[in-house]
């Protein structure tokens, strides 16, 4: 069975947002409505030391795609849900607006998407992973920091990049992410 995970490395980011806008455009034309920049994911810049000597690192806001997902346990109607693969979605037709997966979600990882009226969120483009697609974010980003794969792969890039000690991006939640940071050093 395959368990998609995705691994994003802080030393080679350079804050330009192609994946902010290739996640934008891919899921407004999947989706046939808007989705705002930045919703799904977004690049938050992170300033450190004073003048002459300033640092800008980046740190990217993404769903983790928990295996313990508190936004799944807390749906009342089975609209969020995890797929075999471990992809945790958003069935927009049993959501009933609730936003109780907006709350449980300690990363701040959701939104209400206004043309849908319904909570949404990065679906790791499992639309076109399905056609052998990597996820628009992973695909446009100029020096490979987003690196998606099978984490039960031990061939994948992801996997090796788990295993080489990349660290689960909010693993003191205690929700198990999928997603991983190798930290800038």
């Amino acid at each position: 069975m395959t368990r998609y995970g995705m691994v994003i490395n802080l030393e080679t980011c350079i804050g330009c947002g192609a994946c902010v806008v290739a996640c934008t455009e891919e899921n407004s034309l999947h989706l046939g409505v808007d989705v705002p920049l930045g919703a799904r994911t977004h690049i938050e810049t992170i300033e450190v030391g004073k003048f002459p000597s300033v640092n800008w690192y980046f740190y990217h806001s993404i769903c983790r795609h928990c295996e313990d997902a508190p936004c799944v346990a807390v749906c009342p109607t089975g609209a969020s849900y995890k797929t075999p693969e471990g992809v945790v979605l958003v069935d927009y037709k049993k959501c009933i607006g609730c936003k109780y997966c907006m709350v449980a979600c300690p990363y701040d990882a959701r939104y209400i998407n206004e043309a849908l009226a319904t909570p949404d969120k990065c679906t790791f483009c499992i639309h076109r992973v399905k056609e052998g697609l990597e996820p628009a974010c992973v695909a446009a980003c100029p020096t490979h920091s987003r690196i998606f794969g099978d984490l039960d792969d031990p061939n994948s890039e992801v996997s090796k990049l788990v295993a080489k000690g990349a660290v689960p991006a909010g693993a003191s939640h205690g929700t198990k992410p999928k997603v991983f940071i190798i930290p800038r050093r």
